[in-house]
């Protein structure tokens, strides 16, 4: 039975037992056609280096590694059926490995960027009458901006940190993250102002004050839910003239650790302050690393051009 007539058949069979819908068995024949052409009709015959050499053409063809990882599958599928069929005793696409796909870079933002939306949060602060619910909201924001920036946290990890971490006013925060384990985080020391503004202010609510949380609210867990922190810290990125697009609390664990390793921290400090487990996790920065060292030879290696 000749290719063409095997990708009919295995296009029947997705149909009838499957229900695959006309758009999947459209993409299937498309890549199933695409190989079979690359093989000169012999795809229910190709072996693994001829499924190889598909892939490095499509790879040359700028199709991406998401791409032909799809199309990879596609076979896999088709193999699949002609082993069960009994119409191949073997699977070549078994020993094949998926392209890899490139890890997107963390979206994060400029220095000076961080530091506008710090500077905003700390006026609108400023504007507001002391006591009132604006001073409140305005003062919450600017204390989680500081501290999300200091420590690099976890958005979920910061606001649902207990007050008692906040009163005894060190230097660092003791922090619960993934899987119950502690970790230490340092403060700076605005932050650290930022926290004490802020529970000067949470005490002259007296629900905000009686609650076990740094930063309470009306909700079911009893803290600040994280979706309405990511709401006020767009609307601050807004009134800043930033994109509200590029802005997240993600964002700005990202900005943290960039900035600590464009300004010459260590990727192994950077792992244990974010709470990585693998330091795989962490070495997604390591184009910042290498951007730095680059510079770093280019301004001071002397053969350097």
């Amino acid at each position: 039975m000749p290719s063409g007539a095997r990708i009919e058949a295995f296009l029947e069979m997705m149909a009838a037992e499957r229900g695959a819908s006309d758009n999947t068995l459209s993409s299937y024949r498309r890549d199933l056609e695409d190989a079979d052409e690359h093989m000169g009709g012999e795809l229910a015959t190709a072996d693994a280096a001829a499924i190889r050499g598909w892939l490095s053409d499509l790879a040359r063809r700028s199709y991406t590694a998401s791409t032909q990882a799809r199309k990879l599958s596609s076979l896999r599928q088709f193999f699949k059926f002609l082993y069960a069929e009994g119409l191949r005793g073997d699977d070549p696409t078994g020993v094949l490995d998926s392209p890899k796909k490139a890890r997107p870079l963390p979206k994060t933002l400029a220095e000076d960027e961080v530091g506008r939306l710090l500077r905003r949060a700390e006026e609108e602060v400023a504007e507001a009458e002391r006591g009132s619910p604006e001073r409140f909201t305005a003062q919450r924001l600017h204390t989680l901006l500081e501290v999300l920036y200091a420590s690099g946290m976890r958005v979920s990890e910061l606001v649902s940190l207990p007050v008692r971490v906040a009163q005894r006013d060190e230097r660092v925060f003791s922090v619960k993250g993934k899987g119950g384990k502690e970790r230490l985080v340092p403060l700076s020391s605005k932050a650290r102002e930022a926290v004490r503004l802020w529970l000067a202010e949470r005490a002259l609510d007296n629900a905000a004050a009686e609650s076990p949380w740094l930063f309470p609210a009306r909700s079911e867990s009893g803290f600040l839910p994280r979706q309405v922190f990511a709401r006020e810290l767009k609307g601050l990125a807004a009134r800043t003239g930033i994109a509200s697009a590029k802005v997240s609390p993600h964002v700005l664990r990202h900005a943290f650790a960039s900035h600590l390793l464009q300004n010459g921290a260590d990727l192994r400090a950077v792992q244990q302050l974010l709470g990585h487990s693998d330091i795989s996790t962490t070495q997604i920065y390591t184009h910042v690393l290498e951007k730095r060292l680059q510079e770093l030879v280019q301004n001071h290696h002397p053969l350097a051009d």
